[in-house]
């Protein structure tokens, strides 16, 4: 799942998670977790090749049991993270620029954003999105409450799984 501050990844992991009755991880927090500091810190400060390869490791903890996994959006950056995530039932939680960019201003770190947020927004996508459609098995509208979203979540899954 793509991140999204507002209705986010964390959120709605936890929410499918409850429903299914199964555990949930979020990589993100995977990684702070390993390497104790926040995920935009180790980032910010061993750059994103390092940040890539916890992230990896974090995905592959999360993926060896039955839960929700909820991963940032730069997961689909590296070959060998698209190359799990194509085995899973991966969901691509999409919104349009302005949405991403209003949710994104909220104050979170973004180190990959730069200054200019909305330009970020914008180039990040134009940067991931084949690899969004290669790695998710459906593109699910984020725009909307919690309710909403997951509404739209369970009806893709059900369909994928049918």
């Amino acid at each position: 799942m793509v991140g999204l501050p507002g209705v986010g990844k964390t959120t709605l992991a936890h929410a499918l998670a409850q429903r299914w009755g199964c555990g949930v991880f979020d990589t993100d927090l995977l990684v702070a977790a390993s390497v104790a500091m926040p995920s935009a810190q180790y980032l910010r400060q061993f750059g994103e090749t390092h940040f890539r390869e916890r992230e990896l490791d974090a995905l592959r903890t999360a993926l060896v049991g039955d839960a929700v996994v909820a991963t940032g959006a730069g997961i689909v950056t590296t070959a060998p993270a698209r190359e799990l995530i194509t085995r899973e039932c991966a969901l691509w939680l999409d919104t349009d620029d302005r949405t991403l960019t209003d949710r994104v201003a909220a104050g979170d770190d973004r180190p990959l954003l730069g200054e200019d947020r909305a330009e970020g927004v914008r180039r990040l996508r134009r940067e991931r999105e084949a690899w969004y459609r290669e790695s998710s098995r459906a593109r699910v509208d984020a725009t909307g409450t919690l309710d909403e979203v997951l509404d739209r979540i369970l009806a893709a899954t059900k369909e994928l799984t049918s």
